[in-house]
Protein backbone atom coordinates (compact mmCIF):
# COMPACT_ATOMS: atom_id res chain seq x y z
CA UNK A 1 0.00 0.00 0.00
CA UNK A 2 1.48 3.07 -1.07
CA UNK A 3 0.72 7.00 -0.15
CA UNK A 4 -2.02 8.31 -1.59
CA UNK A 5 -4.06 5.37 -2.43
CA UNK A 6 -7.55 5.49 -1.51
CA UNK A 7 -8.40 2.65 0.70
CA UNK A 8 -11.43 0.87 2.33
CA UNK A 9 -12.10 -0.23 6.27
CA UNK A 10 -9.74 -3.58 6.81
CA UNK A 11 -7.79 -2.80 4.06
CA UNK A 12 -4.43 -3.94 5.55
CA UNK A 13 -1.80 -0.88 5.01
CA UNK A 14 1.26 -2.43 6.64
CA UNK A 15 1.98 -6.26 7.91
CA UNK A 16 4.33 -5.93 10.80
CA UNK A 17 6.49 -9.11 12.30
CA UNK A 18 7.71 -9.97 15.84
CA UNK A 19 9.22 -12.99 16.71
CA UNK A 20 9.13 -13.32 20.38
CA UNK A 21 5.04 -13.20 19.65
CA UNK A 22 5.63 -16.13 17.23
CA UNK A 23 7.45 -17.90 19.65
CA UNK A 24 4.92 -16.84 22.72
CA UNK A 25 2.20 -18.45 19.99
CA UNK A 26 4.14 -21.30 19.65
CA UNK A 27 4.84 -21.86 22.94
CA UNK A 28 1.32 -21.40 24.46
CA UNK A 29 -0.10 -23.92 21.48
CA UNK A 30 2.45 -26.07 22.87
CA UNK A 31 1.25 -25.73 26.28
CA UNK A 32 -2.28 -25.94 25.23
CA UNK A 33 -2.12 -29.17 23.71
CA UNK A 34 0.01 -30.45 26.29
CA UNK A 35 -2.80 -29.84 29.10
CA UNK A 36 -5.40 -31.52 26.58
CA UNK A 37 -3.76 -34.25 26.50
CA UNK A 38 -3.34 -34.46 30.36
CA UNK A 39 -6.74 -34.05 30.47
CA UNK A 40 -7.40 -36.53 28.17
CA UNK A 41 -5.66 -39.22 29.86
CA UNK A 42 -6.79 -38.29 33.00
CA UNK A 43 -10.38 -38.52 32.24
CA UNK A 44 -9.63 -42.07 30.80
CA UNK A 45 -7.80 -43.54 33.90
CA UNK A 46 -11.17 -41.89 36.03
CA UNK A 47 -13.21 -43.77 34.02
CA UNK A 48 -11.20 -46.78 34.21
CA UNK A 49 -11.15 -46.42 37.71
CA UNK A 50 -14.90 -45.68 38.04
CA UNK A 51 -15.48 -49.17 36.02
CA UNK A 52 -12.70 -50.99 38.46
CA UNK A 53 -14.89 -49.60 41.78
CA UNK A 54 -18.22 -50.40 39.61
CA UNK A 55 -17.05 -54.00 38.82
CA UNK A 56 -15.53 -54.60 42.59
CA UNK A 57 -18.95 -53.54 44.22
CA UNK A 58 -20.53 -55.59 41.60
CA UNK A 59 -18.61 -58.56 42.71
CA UNK A 60 -19.02 -57.48 46.45
CA UNK A 61 -22.59 -57.64 45.90
CA UNK A 62 -22.64 -61.20 44.70
CA UNK A 63 -20.32 -62.18 48.03
CA UNK A 64 -22.83 -60.64 49.96
CA UNK A 65 -25.74 -62.73 48.66
CA UNK A 66 -24.08 -65.34 48.73
CA UNK A 67 -22.56 -64.70 53.01
CA UNK A 68 -26.24 -64.30 53.73
CA UNK A 69 -27.96 -67.37 52.57
CA UNK A 70 -25.13 -69.16 54.11
CA UNK A 71 -25.79 -67.22 57.34
CA UNK A 72 -29.41 -67.49 57.13
CA UNK A 73 -28.86 -71.49 57.01
CA UNK A 74 -26.46 -71.58 59.75
CA UNK A 75 -28.51 -69.85 61.72
CA UNK A 76 -31.65 -72.27 61.07
CA UNK A 77 -29.98 -75.08 61.70
CA UNK A 78 -28.14 -73.71 64.65
CA UNK A 79 -31.38 -73.07 65.99
CA UNK A 80 -32.71 -76.87 65.19
CA UNK A 81 -29.06 -78.03 66.41
CA UNK A 82 -28.00 -79.23 63.22
CA UNK A 83 -25.18 -77.00 63.08
CA UNK A 84 -22.49 -76.39 65.81
CA UNK A 85 -22.31 -72.69 67.31
CA UNK A 86 -18.46 -72.19 66.03
CA UNK A 87 -20.09 -72.68 62.58
CA UNK A 88 -22.87 -70.53 63.03
CA UNK A 89 -21.09 -67.62 64.20
CA UNK A 90 -18.21 -68.14 61.67
CA UNK A 91 -21.17 -67.59 58.73
CA UNK A 92 -22.33 -64.78 60.69
CA UNK A 93 -19.07 -62.87 61.09
CA UNK A 94 -18.92 -63.53 57.10
CA UNK A 95 -21.67 -62.27 56.09
CA UNK A 96 -21.02 -58.83 58.64
CA UNK A 97 -17.59 -58.66 56.92
CA UNK A 98 -18.89 -58.80 53.49
CA UNK A 99 -21.42 -56.01 54.11
CA UNK A 100 -18.81 -53.40 55.97
CA UNK A 101 -16.48 -54.16 53.12
CA UNK A 102 -19.56 -53.67 50.46
CA UNK A 103 -20.56 -50.06 52.39
CA UNK A 104 -16.65 -49.28 51.97
CA UNK A 105 -16.41 -49.39 48.75
CA UNK A 106 -19.87 -47.47 48.36
CA UNK A 107 -18.14 -44.47 50.49
CA UNK A 108 -15.12 -45.32 47.94
CA UNK A 109 -17.33 -44.32 45.33
CA UNK A 110 -18.96 -41.27 46.18
CA UNK A 111 -15.91 -39.40 46.95
CA UNK A 112 -14.05 -40.21 43.91
CA UNK A 113 -17.07 -38.87 42.07
CA UNK A 114 -16.93 -36.01 43.81
CA UNK A 115 -12.86 -35.66 43.57
CA UNK A 116 -13.27 -36.47 39.74
CA UNK A 117 -15.67 -33.69 39.44
CA UNK A 118 -13.78 -31.45 41.20
CA UNK A 119 -10.65 -32.01 39.17
CA UNK A 120 -12.85 -32.40 35.77
CA UNK A 121 -13.79 -28.73 36.41
CA UNK A 122 -10.14 -27.09 37.67
CA UNK A 123 -8.73 -28.55 34.52
CA UNK A 124 -11.33 -27.44 32.09
CA UNK A 125 -11.38 -24.02 33.75
CA UNK A 126 -7.43 -24.02 33.24
CA UNK A 127 -7.81 -25.22 29.76
CA UNK A 128 -10.58 -22.33 29.30
CA UNK A 129 -7.70 -19.62 30.97
CA UNK A 130 -5.06 -20.98 28.22
CA UNK A 131 -7.35 -20.87 25.67
CA UNK A 132 -8.24 -17.50 26.47
CA UNK A 133 -4.66 -16.50 26.78
CA UNK A 134 -3.73 -18.16 23.46
CA UNK A 135 -7.18 -16.08 21.88
CA UNK A 136 -5.40 -12.60 23.11
CA UNK A 137 -1.68 -13.66 22.08
CA UNK A 138 -3.29 -14.13 18.74
CA UNK A 139 -5.10 -11.24 18.23
CA UNK A 140 -2.25 -9.33 18.76
CA UNK A 141 -0.65 -11.29 16.56
CA UNK A 142 -3.64 -10.14 14.12
CA UNK A 143 -3.04 -6.67 15.00
CA UNK A 144 0.27 -6.67 13.40
CA UNK A 145 -1.44 -6.36 10.09
CA UNK A 146 -2.66 -2.44 10.28
CA UNK A 147 -5.68 -1.62 8.79
CA UNK A 148 -7.78 1.02 7.94
CA UNK A 149 -10.12 1.91 10.23
CA UNK A 150 -11.93 3.92 8.14
CA UNK A 151 -12.67 4.85 3.98
CA UNK A 152 -10.32 7.43 2.89
CA UNK A 153 -7.08 8.36 1.76
CA UNK A 154 -4.08 6.96 2.87
CA UNK A 155 -0.91 9.98 3.95
CA UNK A 156 1.99 10.60 5.60
CA UNK A 157 2.53 6.90 5.61
CA UNK A 158 6.26 6.78 7.15
CA UNK A 159 7.59 3.08 7.52
CA UNK A 160 10.44 1.25 5.91
CA UNK A 161 11.85 -2.54 6.43
CA UNK A 162 13.45 -3.21 9.49
CA UNK A 163 12.23 -0.26 11.74
CA UNK A 164 11.13 -0.66 14.75
CA UNK A 165 7.13 0.64 15.34
CA UNK A 166 6.69 1.27 19.00
CA UNK A 167 2.88 -0.17 20.46
CA UNK A 168 0.41 2.78 19.80
CA UNK A 169 3.52 4.55 17.31
CA UNK A 170 2.19 6.50 14.49
CA UNK A 171 2.71 5.44 10.84
CA UNK A 172 0.73 7.70 8.51
CA UNK A 173 -2.83 9.14 8.32
CA UNK A 174 -6.10 8.37 6.90
CA UNK A 175 -8.21 11.17 5.23
CA UNK A 176 -11.58 10.73 5.43
CA UNK A 177 -12.67 12.25 2.08
CA UNK A 178 -16.32 12.09 2.50
CA UNK A 179 -16.21 15.00 4.74
CA UNK A 180 -13.90 17.45 5.95
CA UNK A 181 -12.96 20.09 9.05
CA UNK A 182 -11.33 23.02 9.42
CA UNK A 183 -8.88 24.10 12.04
CA UNK A 184 -8.08 27.70 12.62
CA UNK A 185 -5.81 29.20 15.57
CA UNK A 186 -7.30 32.58 16.53
CA UNK A 187 -6.01 35.32 19.06
CA UNK A 188 -6.85 35.12 22.19
CA UNK A 189 -8.29 38.41 22.26
CA UNK A 190 -11.25 36.88 20.62
CA UNK A 191 -11.83 33.68 22.64
CA UNK A 192 -14.85 35.44 24.92
CA UNK A 193 -16.66 36.25 21.85
CA UNK A 194 -15.91 32.88 19.49
CA UNK A 195 -18.93 30.04 20.14
CA UNK A 196 -19.81 27.26 18.51
CA UNK A 197 -22.53 27.97 15.54
CA UNK A 198 -21.17 30.78 14.49
CA UNK A 199 -20.80 31.29 11.08
CA UNK A 200 -17.79 32.11 8.76
CA UNK A 201 -16.81 32.16 5.04
CA UNK A 202 -13.81 31.69 2.86
CA UNK A 203 -13.19 32.16 -1.09
CA UNK A 204 -11.89 29.93 -3.43
CA UNK A 205 -11.95 29.65 -7.20
CA UNK A 206 -13.51 32.57 -7.21
CA UNK A 207 -16.38 31.31 -5.20
CA UNK A 208 -17.67 31.66 -1.57
CA UNK A 209 -18.42 28.66 0.72
CA UNK A 210 -19.90 28.43 4.14
CA UNK A 211 -18.37 26.92 7.60
CA UNK A 212 -19.85 26.68 11.04
CA UNK A 213 -18.02 26.78 13.95
CA UNK A 214 -18.46 23.21 15.37
CA UNK A 215 -15.96 23.59 18.60
CA UNK A 216 -14.21 25.61 20.91
CA UNK A 217 -10.95 24.68 21.96
CA UNK A 218 -10.35 26.21 25.90
CA UNK A 219 -7.08 25.92 26.06
CA UNK A 220 -4.52 29.31 24.86
CA UNK A 221 -1.08 28.22 23.31
CA UNK A 222 1.45 31.22 22.23
CA UNK A 223 -1.74 33.83 22.59
CA UNK A 224 -3.88 31.61 20.18
CA UNK A 225 -6.76 29.13 20.62
CA UNK A 226 -7.61 26.28 18.63
CA UNK A 227 -11.17 26.60 16.57
CA UNK A 228 -12.96 23.64 14.37
CA UNK A 229 -15.09 24.37 11.38
CA UNK A 230 -17.56 22.67 9.28
CA UNK A 231 -18.92 22.94 6.00
CA UNK A 232 -22.23 24.34 5.15
CA UNK A 233 -23.32 22.64 1.99
CA UNK A 234 -21.06 22.42 -0.85
CA UNK A 235 -17.33 21.73 -0.46
CA UNK A 236 -14.36 22.85 -2.79
CA UNK A 237 -13.68 20.45 -5.28
CA UNK A 238 -9.92 18.66 -4.97
CA UNK A 239 -9.93 19.79 -1.27
CA UNK A 240 -6.76 18.49 0.55
CA UNK A 241 -6.04 17.82 3.95
CA UNK A 242 -3.23 19.96 5.28
CA UNK A 243 -4.13 23.22 2.93
CA UNK A 244 -4.46 26.35 4.20
CA UNK A 245 -7.35 29.03 3.61
CA UNK A 246 -8.23 32.31 5.24
CA UNK A 247 -11.51 32.33 6.69
CA UNK A 248 -13.74 35.20 7.47
CA UNK A 249 -15.62 34.71 10.73
CA UNK A 250 -18.73 36.82 11.44
CA UNK A 251 -18.30 37.91 15.34
CA UNK A 252 -22.07 39.66 15.22
CA UNK A 253 -23.88 41.69 12.34
CA UNK A 254 -21.91 43.71 10.65
CA UNK A 255 -22.05 47.31 11.25
CA UNK A 256 -20.67 50.76 9.38
CA UNK A 257 -17.11 52.22 11.77
CA UNK A 258 -14.17 54.45 11.77
CA UNK A 259 -11.11 51.96 12.07
CA UNK A 260 -7.36 53.28 12.50
CA UNK A 261 -4.73 51.05 12.68
CA UNK A 262 -2.75 49.72 16.15
CA UNK A 263 0.14 51.67 16.78
CA UNK A 264 2.91 52.89 19.53
CA UNK A 265 0.76 56.62 19.54
CA UNK A 266 -1.54 54.52 22.21
CA UNK A 267 1.19 54.26 24.92
CA UNK A 268 1.43 58.11 24.98
CA UNK A 269 -2.24 59.16 24.58
CA UNK A 270 -4.14 56.36 25.93
CA UNK A 271 -6.45 56.05 23.20
CA UNK A 272 -7.78 59.73 24.41
CA UNK A 273 -6.48 62.57 21.73
CA UNK A 274 -4.19 61.52 18.25
CA UNK A 275 -2.78 63.60 15.81
CA UNK A 276 -4.89 64.67 12.30
CA UNK A 277 -3.74 65.08 9.24
CA UNK A 278 -4.99 68.46 7.96
CA UNK A 279 -6.27 68.28 4.14
CA UNK A 280 -3.96 70.00 2.59
CA UNK A 281 -1.40 67.67 4.23
CA UNK A 282 1.06 70.52 5.54
CA UNK A 283 -0.25 70.04 9.33
CA UNK A 284 -0.91 67.45 11.78
CA UNK A 285 -3.36 68.73 14.92
CA UNK A 286 -4.12 67.28 18.35
CA UNK A 287 -7.45 66.22 18.49
CA UNK A 288 -9.30 64.12 21.22
CA UNK A 289 -11.36 61.25 20.31
CA UNK A 290 -12.98 58.47 21.67
CA UNK A 291 -11.76 54.51 21.31
CA UNK A 292 -14.20 51.84 21.27
CA UNK A 293 -13.81 48.25 19.99
CA UNK A 294 -10.10 46.92 19.32
CA UNK A 295 -8.78 43.55 17.93
CA UNK A 296 -5.33 42.93 17.27
CA UNK A 297 -5.18 44.92 14.05
CA UNK A 298 -7.53 48.01 14.59
CA UNK A 299 -8.96 50.51 17.29
CA UNK A 300 -12.64 51.49 16.68
CA UNK A 301 -13.09 55.31 16.78
CA UNK A 302 -16.50 56.42 18.36
CA UNK A 303 -16.07 60.16 18.18
CA UNK A 304 -13.81 62.71 16.99
CA UNK A 305 -12.79 61.68 13.63
CA UNK A 306 -14.43 61.12 10.32
CA UNK A 307 -14.41 59.01 7.41
CA UNK A 308 -11.51 58.91 5.39
CA UNK A 309 -9.57 61.76 7.71
CA UNK A 310 -6.01 61.05 7.47
CA UNK A 311 -4.02 60.13 11.66
CA UNK A 312 -0.34 59.71 12.75
CA UNK A 313 -0.40 56.70 14.64
CA UNK A 314 3.37 56.07 14.90
CA UNK A 315 5.43 56.92 18.36
CA UNK A 316 4.58 60.61 19.55
CA UNK A 317 7.57 60.41 22.35
CA UNK A 318 9.50 62.95 20.18
CA UNK A 319 6.61 64.98 19.72
CA UNK A 320 6.49 66.23 23.51
CA UNK A 321 3.42 68.76 24.57
CA UNK A 322 3.27 69.89 20.73
CA UNK A 323 -0.70 70.47 20.05
CA UNK A 324 0.11 71.11 15.96
CA UNK A 325 2.80 69.50 13.83
CA UNK A 326 4.66 70.96 10.81
CA UNK A 327 4.95 67.92 7.99
CA UNK A 328 7.44 68.23 5.77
Amino acid sequence: MEEGANVHKGDVIVRLSNPMLSLNILDSEAQLAEKQNFLRNTQVAMEQDRLTLKKEKLQLDLDVTRKQRKYEQYKKLYEEELASKEDYLQAKEDYEFAVDGRQLVVERQKQDSLYRTVQIDQMEESLHNMRQNLMLIRQRSENLNIKAPVDGQLGLLDVEIGQNIPTGGRIGQISVLSDFKVEAMIDEHYIDRVRAGLDATFERQDKNFALRVRKVFPEVRDKQFRTEFMFEGERPDNIRAGQTYYISLQLGQPVEAVLIPRGPFYQTTGGQWIFVVTPDGKKAVKRRITIGRQNPNYYEVTSGLEPGEKVITSSYETFGTAEELILK
